[in-house]
């Protein structure tokens, strides 16, 4: 019963022993997870270009829209006469 004692206590030791607080494989993972200086800039300048052509395009659809709104009206304001006159319609 002895022996198994010395043989656990040994196995707990090396195993404990192998795990040692220098872990440069763990640091060296985190610095290479993050992301280059460049890729954010990147990835901001294309967000800037998306944010822009959709400026762009929701203006030319507003350009659009009031061009088809000016074609169509073609009538003219009632004068406060005819907008009071309930009757003549």
């Amino acid at each position: 019963m002895k022996k198994l004692t010395f043989v656990l206590t040994g196995a707990a030791a090396l195993t404990l022993a192998a795990c040692s607080g220098d872990n440069q494989d763990a640091v060296t993972n985190a610095e290479m997870n993050q992301p280059a200086a460049e890729l954010n800039a990147l990835a901001g300048d294309a967000a800037n270009d998306a944010a822009n052509a959709e400026a762009a395009a929701l203006g030319t659809q507003q350009q659009q829209l009031e061009q088809e709104n000016a074609a169509e009206d073609n009538t003219s304001n009632p004068t406060d006469e005819q907008e009071q006159n309930v009757d003549g319609m």
